[in-house]
């Protein structure tokens, strides 16, 4: 199993970074939409010449263009040499009215036509077909060939779509290259809920797109440490995200496949209050081993094949609020592919 991690620097530093998590064996590295812009690290390191896989993990896609989301996979996509994938994700209201400004309507609706918007542009780009594009929520008719990068040497970048509920995992399996499973889950949401959700979306592909093309991209929350006292920076580190993904009522799901629903109310209160000592204080060793991966490099390794090593050849892991040593990275990485 290879693994992929994230790319936690800006986008000055990004190709610094990103040449010393290579060392330790990683096979790709991903951004996601934080403090930073998710494209431009990776432009960077592209440019750079680390030899690693790249992905935007997940770029939002509601608030841009498909036009937008098509320019920046078809250049990362070249700039890369073919080793850029295309993660693209949808957000909560508040966020996509408030933070971004943008319509919040229907997110599955929406995410699968930007999902179909963005390779219908990319096909016309390769393939020198007309563009011709009408959706609900958007239209891209108009493509005069001074616009037209012309066929990328490479391919078209795989798009691929971030999902937790049911809709959204459904259209994922309809539309999209592949699903990236949210970090936020637990062994059984993904057995009873996702994987589900995702055939019936399988089963409704178009014939000219057959699904063992399609990829899973397992996503895993990691608490890694090699010493009591690192294990213990890990655990403190996870329990504060869960606690942020628990007290979102979008996730509750997630916690009642579990028998944990009334924690997520609970959570959320406290979060409005800005009581963060108080939430992670509700998060235990329990839930921690439960919604995510904890224990040494071994024991991680292990876990994440048990979980997911019937399902992909690949995993991305997350590290929240602690650092891990370079050392026991690759001792991670080993372990996998071992």
């Amino acid at each position: 199993m290879l693994l992929d991690i994230q790319l936690d620097a800006r986008p000055d530093q990004a190709a610094t970074r990103a040449a010393e998590l290579a060392t330790t064996g990683v096979a790709g590295l991903f951004t996601f939409e934080g403090p930073h812009d998710v494209f431009l690290p990776l432009a960077a390191t592209a440019s750079s010449g680390v030899d690693v896989d790249l992905m935007t993990n997940v770029a939002i896609a509601t608030p841009r263009s498909p036009m937008h989301l098509a320019h920046a996979a078809y250049d990362l996509q070249l700039m890369s040499g073919g080793r850029f994938r295309l993660g693209l994700g949808s957000q909560i209201r508040p966020h996509i009215e408030n933070r971004y400004g943008a319509t919040w309507s229907r997110p599955a609706a929406r995410m699968r036509e930007a999902v179909l918007a963005t390779r219908a542009i990319l096909t016309a780009w390769q393939d020198g077909t007309r563009l011709d594009f009408r959706g609900e929520f958007t239209k891209h008719t108009l493509m005069p060939p001074t616009f037209v990068p012309g066929p990328n040497r490479h391919g078209i970048a795989p798009v691929l779509l971030g999902a937790l509920g049911p809709l959204m995992t459904r259209a994922a399996g309809e539309v999209a290259d592949g699903l990236l499973v949210m970090p936020f889950h637990s062994h059984r949401h993904v057995r009873e809920r996702t994987l589900p959700a995702l055939e019936e979306g399988l089963a409704a592909r178009e014939p000219g797109r057959p699904r063992a093309d399609f990829r899973l991209y397992p996503q895993a929350i990691v608490a890694m440490g090699s010493t009591p006292e690192e294990q213990a920076a890990a655990d403190r580190g996870v329990g504060g995200l869960l606690a942020f993904y628990g007290s979102t009522p979008a996730y509750r799901s997630v916690l009642e496949v579990e028998g944990w629903g009334e924690l997520q109310p609970e959570l959320n209160a406290l979060s409005k209050t800005g009581a963060v000592a108080e939430m992670m204080a509700l998060v235990t060793t329990r839930h921690i081993e439960t919604l995510a991966v904890r224990g040494t490099p071994s024991e991680c390794a292990a876990e994440l094949k048990r979980r997911f090593g019937d399902l992909a050849e690949r995993v991305c892991c997350y590290f929240p609020g602690y650092d891990v040593p370079p050392a026991q990275l690759g001792e991670l990485v080993a372990a996998l592919r071992d």
